[in-house]
């Protein structure tokens, strides 16, 4: 069976049917065998076999894939992470990876059986089975993941963890690790280490590069996102931005994350057409303006009209981090202000299900206030129109994300310059440069679980 399967795109059905029969298992059964041929190829079988048949069985019915000797599987794919051949080390991670991804009990399974510790020796063992190592220790989807937080920070994985940040990483490995690294600073014990080991002025230079690309594309008239190495560079912008919001519950993180002058793209970022992007825009804001420094920063940028609008986005969590950072703003203005906030929020927040939105009483707004619905005038300080344009100038095409359509034209995020203050990116030509390839599988054999 090794060397049937080992080919990949040979029989789907006959490959589902074996995940569901428990062939897996029993491929792991001769891991051990003093047969380096065999063993090979049994990892390779695992490989192909753990990619798409796993997955579409998991998918299609949990009960359907047979648990009993995952367990045996599992830690003996940890144990050939320390083999010396390099094949072996490769297709070992890969498979852990694609078993890993989006299944907690497996998550479990491999944390319990030493697997963060040899995933982190992994690492810098050998560069090609990087790609793998985020993707396996991808800690957030399960019972254990504090303790797998805690373990890679215990087993000086974190250094390894941001380095990987650097050259001569691609995209593909890069998205990988932003992920790994927003979900590692789910655990508040990681914060001051990260920030220690530079991943923040890092996971900055990703997202001001990303960024840069994404408007360069839109200026030139491109309306289709562009793949670079397999990976859109709308995830890279996402995933660091979602990193630096978990990052940002810091005291001592959201100074440094002030200190490298990002609240103008945040706020730029504000006028995305892509849902998630305005909503980890609006959450690292969120985080931000807990400070009294920042919070007059991100007004005086001309944050509130979009932070208004997005008051009416039909994603609740996007709508919910905008009044957090409206409130957070307002607490130092005249008593009338907050009157026509509170109306407005009320207005927005409850239009649907008035008991749903527990936030907002738990930012202590004051609910039941009465007055004139909150408007932005010339004469406001922080006005800025927010009806007249689109992210990057050009919304051609796109679904409207809030009640009112994005028009066509100028609006404030243009006039943003790029982020000043920043060491340069080193190797972010060489990263750029990447043509996308020709059959996108050959990078995404493992799955990235971000």
């Amino acid at each position: 069976m090794p060397f049937h399967f080992k080919v990949d795109g040979l029989c789907k059905v006959c490959m589902f049917v074996c995940v569901s029969s428990g062939g897996m298992q029993a491929l792991g059964l001769h891991l051990t065998d003093p047969s380096q041929r065999l063993v090979q190829n049994c990892l390779w079988t695992l490989r192909n076999l753990s990619d798409a048949a796993y997955q579409t069985v998991c998918s299609l019915c949990v009960s359907s894939v047979p648990q009993e000797g995952m367990e045996g599987l599992l830690g003996t794919l940890v144990q050939l992470l320390g083999s010396d051949d390099i094949n072996v080390v490769t297709c070992a991670a890969g498979i852990l990876s694609n078993l890993t991804c989006n299944n907690y009990k497996n998550k479990m399974m491999v944390c319990q059986v030493g697997g963060i510790e040899a995933l982190v020796r992994t690492t810098g063992k050998t560069s090609q089975s990087r790609p793998s190592v985020p993707c396996a220790t991808s800690p957030s989807r399960h019972q254990d993941a504090e303790m797998a937080q805690n373990a890679v920070r215990l087993h000086y994985g974190l250094p390894v963890v941001v380095k990987l940040l650097h050259p001569p990483s691609h995209w593909p490995l890069i998205k990988a690790t932003v992920g790994l690294i927003r979900n590692l600073a789910l655990c508040p014990a990681n914060h001051a280490p990260l920030r220690e080991q530079g991943a923040i002025p890092r996971l900055v230079q990703l997202l001001v590069r990303a960024h840069q690309d994404t408007q360069r594309r839109t200026s030139m008239g491109g309306t289709q996102q562009q793949f670079v190495e397999g990976v859109r560079m709308e995830e890279i912008v996402e995933g660091c931005t979602g990193a630096l919001h978990i990052l940002a519950r810091d005291v001592h993180n959201r100074i440094v994350i002030r200190g490298l002058n990002t609240i103008p793209l945040f706020v730029q970022l504000l006028y995305s057409p892509i849902e998630n992007i305005q909503r980890v825009a609006a959450g690292v804001l969120c985080e931000l303006a807990q400070d009294k420094e920042a919070a007059e920063a991100i007004e005086a940028e001309g944050a509130t009209a979009p932070l208004t609008e997005l008051l009416h986005s039909r994603n609740e969590g996007v709508a919910t981090y905008a009044a957090a950072v409206l409130f957070r703003m307002s607490e130092d203005k005249p008593q009338d202000y907050k009157k026509r906030l509170s109306v407005e929020l009320t207005s927005s927040l409850f239009r649907t299900e008035p008991m749903a939105w527990n936030e907002t009483g738990d930012l202590g707004l004051d609910i039941g206030a009465q007055g004139e619905p909150l408007g932005y005038r010339q004469e406001d300080p922080s006005y800025r129109s927010f009806h007249t344009g689109g992210y990057g100038g050009d919304s051609m095409g796109l679904e409207p994300m809030m009640e009112h359509e994005l028009a066509g034209g100028h609006h404030p995020g243009q006039d943003y310059a790029p982020v000043e203050g920043l060491p340069d990116l080193g190797h972010a030509q060489d990263l750029m440069d990447g043509l996308p390839p020709g059959d996108s599988n050959q990078l995404a054999w493992f799955d990235t679980d971000l």
